[in-house]
């Protein structure tokens, strides 16, 4: 009833839209399993989309297997490191496991609350339908969340990227002692030069262009790394000689406090929310209960694939385990050394579209429509953008190099990532039931729900907030 209002609105804000919206199918990273040919459509569909916007009359149908594996393709990432990690923080195998699929459920629903949100809004975006239908006000914290949730994966890749580098220095280049005293390495191979020339040399000049289409083949890149790592993790624990299970690996939680504690991590790990809506838009079968099949099924795949790198990577490790599952491996080991060279230069890869997203968005924010369309075609264009690169590239490099490890960084966005998991969907629920038509008790036990969503999400956030907080008063 609303379409004939709406759709003239839509086409003036449809490049905007979709460039902020399709963040999902590059921003998560590192992604599921497919046939090579598809997932090479499927990454140039994705690219497409965010190079050249549509109207969605034109936007690629995606059948159940395409929308499964983009979803794959959007959480797989970085979140794969820390998972080995946050089953120590949770104080064992069996207290993450409940955790995991405690959060499971709030996953689905999230995915599933949107898709429903999407059909009523007949938006095709996260940010639109959150706007649509939660108004105006609660849409601004939307989009001002999406910026920080780009700027803080940026974070975490350069973090990541500079564990790899650290790790890949040493195995070339190791400290070497003698009478006991240590001689460190050369200045030209510390994480503090090797990260500012990789950012400098190869990251600034990808992250320039205007224009994102070469990444269209990053994709498969993506899935081979997640694969050998997961291959990797387990091959490793059946390959050690001493298999005698350790006692760290059986003890129980500190805290309920400590077994929470990793619930930032698994919302980092599986979000994929921010996109769900332009892939539900996307599908050729937009029934509600097919979306909830959909998400389903790739929730199950990601939990999966995540459970058996922490599951693995914590048996090998115990209490030891690093924050970043790799930088636990020996630095001369070739299978691991294979491993980072293929997560970081997918990494390398991915960091320029998050950039190119986030700057998108800045200029949107900064600029009316009329201004925007005027520095499309003014020189001024280039050195605004060239501009908002680097300071992005430069501010993320310096919180990179500050923070200790990734767990810091997990923690920051697993806290914005309850906003678009548990708070905007859940508002989105609530917001709903006033002008949808169900039965009193029906539409009473959606509200429930949809409250029970949002505080749970304002808890994460809190927690998470809160603990990245006193972590850096400590650090001081």
């Amino acid at each position: 009833m609303l379409q004939g209002s709406q759709n003239m609105k839509e086409l003036g804000m449809l490049n905007l839209e979709k460039m902020k919206g399709d963040m999902l199918a590059v921003s998560g990273n590192i992604k599921g399993s497919y046939r090579k040919d598809d997932m090479e459509e499927l990454a140039r569909e994705s690219i497409s989309l965010l190079a050249k916007p549509s109207l969605e009359s034109d936007s690629p149908q995606l059948s159940s297997s395409g929308a499964i594996f983009i979803m794959l393709k959007s959480a797989l990432g970085a979140g794969l490191l820390n998972f080995s990690w946050a089953f120590n923080k949770a104080g064992g195998i069996a207290p993450a496991v409940c955790v995991e699929l405690g959060s499971l459920i709030f996953l689905i629903s999230g995915l599933v609350i949107l898709g429903y949100a999407a059909s009523i809004s007949t938006q095709t975006t996260y940010q639109g339908v959150v706007r649509e239908i939660c108004g105006a006000a609660v849409g601004k914290l939307c989009e001002v969340c999406f910026i920080l949730n780009l700027f803080m994966i940026s974070v975490a890749f350069l973090r990541v990227m500079g564990d790899q580098l650290e790790k890949l220095c040493d195995s070339f280049s190791p400290n070497e002692t003698l009478n006991g005293e240590t001689f460190h390495q050369p200045w030209f191979i510390d994480q503090r030069f090797t990260l500012s020339a990789l950012c400098l040399l190869v990251i600034f000049p990808l992250s320039i262009p205007r224009e994102i289409g070469f990444q269209k083949y990053t994709s498969v890149l993506g899935t081979l790394a997640a694969c050998y790592l997961v291959l990797v993790i387990v091959l490793k624990y059946y390959l050690q000689t001493d298999h005698v299970a350790k006692q760290e690996n059986h003890r129980s939680p500190s805290s309920w406090a400590s077994m929470f504690s990793v619930v930032p991590t698994i919302c980092f790990g599986f979000q994929c929310h921010e996109a769900c809506v332009a892939i539900y838009c996307s599908l050729s079968d937009k029934r509600l209960s097919h979306w909830a099949v959909v998400s389903v099924m790739s929730m199950l795949f990601c939990l999966l694939i995540y459970s058996l790198t922490g599951l693995y990577g914590y048996l090998t490790f115990g209490a030891d385990v690093a924050a970043d599952i790799l930088m636990s491996y020996p630095g001369n080991d070739v299978m691991v050394i294979i491993a980072r060279l293929l997560f970081g230069i997918s990494i390398i890869t991915i960091y320029p579209i998050v950039l190119f997203l986030g700057r998108s968005v800045l200029q949107d924010v900064c600029l009316s429509s009329k201004q925007g369309c005027t520095l499309k075609i003014e020189p001024s264009e280039k050195w605004m953008r060239v501009l908002l690169t680097t300071a992005w590239i430069v501010v993320t490099l310096i919180i990179a190099l500050c923070v200790p490890d990734i767990s810091e960084v997990v923690s920051v966005i697993g806290g914005i990532g309850a906003f678009f998991i548990f708070i905007f969907p859940g508002l989105c629920l609530v917001f709903a039931m006033e002008t949808e038509d169900f039965k009193p008790r029906t539409k009473s036990g959606l509200i429930t729900w949809g409250i029970i969503t949002v505080l749970c999400g304002a808890f994460i956030f809190g927690q998470s907030t809160a603990s990245a907080i006193m972590a850096l008063l400590h650090q001081l």
